[in-house]
């Protein structure tokens, strides 16, 4: 009995420190977009970044498309609003679809 307490409590700890680094910082490359257009901008004849801006005026959050994958960025929204529509490198905390944004640089 004793020998299953021990194996379940290592399992316990060993789960939460996975956790606790896939919460740590990440970097991440993509485009700066916008929640509700992800990777595929919904208006016509406008850039990348004016439609992001538009959208992100219009109540959605600011995003980053990596591949088919669509985050929603947390933070400065003024420092990421400098990068709508163009690539960047993103560090910060992941938390599932959101990242906490603790820098923005543009991608090389």
């Amino acid at each position: 009995m004793r020998s299953n307490s021990l194996a379940f409590v290592t399992a316990g700890l060993m789960l939460t420190t996975s956790l606790a680094i896939a919460q740590g910082a990440k970097t991440l490359t993509g485009t700066v977009s916008d929640a509700m257009c992800g990777k595929t901008h919904m208006m016509q004849g406008v850039s990348a970044a004016k439609c992001t801006r538009e959208c992100v005026k219009a109540g959605t959050d600011y995003a980053l498309v990596v591949g088919d994958k669509v985050y929603t960025l947390k933070g400065d929204k003024v420092a990421i609003d400098k990068f709508a529509g163009a690539n960047v490198v993103v560090k910060g905390k992941l938390s599932g679809n959101s990242v906490t944004v603790e820098s923005i640089k543009a991608a090389h």
